[in-house]
């Protein structure tokens, strides 16, 4: 192809690109907000967003963690302005209940503005913070437009893509990414023990399969057996062994074939995890959607707040963490 019809090609992406985030803007996120409306109501909603201004106010009150000066092992988020304290909340609360010095990774997601850097150095005195400056650049250099054309959309229109993209490109070696709408309330053994000694990939279960696309061809694009309920709230992934030609691939025929979903990203780590000996963490201990009555009474060693479960996150579950707070 010569170089004039390929930036013809790319200046074509550029603009379906942008048209596709104004199609999310004017469809599906009004869309998404009129469901989550009709499933909460008003009263419950109005609760709820009450509840969740509280959390993250009560974040800039929490006390600094000491500051750590052993060598620490690597906890990894893709955080920003909406999600900020939810990924402060997470890290001070698997911090405090760890006998190991941990240290959160932190990745812009394109939001993170200084005000927020501020809060999250002076709550994590030893974090460190990725910004969106030298994400773009790596993006740029290992995964260019023009040869990764699918995971470059998905990254621009569906944000989870990050999580795989922003993290794992143009790095090495294992890590422990970790959703931010987690907390902690006992040691994280199996977590702990992964960190200083990984040699095979990590997940949760889910409460139910949730990949968006259809075994079948999932399990025809991996030719492995994908896990049943693999949850990505804990994903631990060894960068080295990315294939990016093979996402690319494997994204690319997922929309080509039962179009973009929600859950793509969990199902491509599935993919990237089929027929692999994993360390599976127990779903008793690392509960999916805890109920009212564990978010009030926490006995697990933590809870990922997805879906139904949101409520008993803001209006519960956090205060255990800031407890001297509130």
């Amino acid at each position: 192809m010569t170089t004039s019809a390929l930036n013809q090609n790319l200046r074509q992406f550029s603009k379906q690109l942008k048209l596709g985030v104004l199609f999310y803007q004017l469809y599906y996120a009004p869309k998404g907000f009129v469901t989550t409306l009709m499933r909460e109501g008003l009263v419950d909603r109005a609760i709820n967003t009450k509840a969740r201004e509280q959390m993250e106010q009560a974040a800039y009150e929490l006390e600094p963690l000491p500051i750590q000066t052993a060598p620490a092992f690597g906890i990894h988020f893709l955080s920003g302005k909406k999600f900020w304290y939810q990924t402060c909340f997470c890290a001070y609360s698997m911090m405090q209940q760890s006998a190991i010095p941990l240290r959160p990774v932190i990745h812009d997601d394109g939001s993170l503005e200084q005000p927020y850097q501020d809060e999250l150095r002076r709550i994590l005195p030893n974090v460190q913070l990725i910004l969106n400056s030298e994400i773009e650049d790596r993006i740029e250099t290992h995964l260019p437009i023009a040869k990764f054309p699918h995971l470059r959309e998905r990254r621009l229109n569906y944000p989870h893509m990050r999580k795989i993209t922003d993290i794992h490109a143009g790095a090495s070696g294992w890590k422990l990414v970790l959703d931010s709408d987690m907390l902690f309330f006992r040691s994280p053994n199996l977590l702990l023990d992964w960190l200083q000694s990984p040699q095979q990939p990590c997940h949760m279960i889910d409460v139910e399969p949730s990949y968006g696309y259809s075994t079948a061809l999932m399990t025809e694009l991996a030719q492995a057996t994908i896990a049943p309920q693999l949850n990505v709230g804990i994903c631990g992934l060894n960068s080295s062994e990315m294939d990016w030609d093979q996402l690319e691939y494997w994204c690319k025929t997922l929309i080509e074939q039962q179009g973009t979903h929600y859950y793509q990203e969990q199902a491509l780590v599935a993919m990237l995890m089929a027929g692999k000996s994993c360390a599976i963490a127990s779903s008793q201990e690392y509960i999916v959607k805890p109920d009212r009555e564990e978010a009030i009474q926490p006995k697990a060693v933590l809870h990922h707040y997805v879906a139904d479960s949101k409520p008993w996150y803001f209006r519960y579950a956090w205060k255990h963490i800031a407890a001297p707070l509130v």
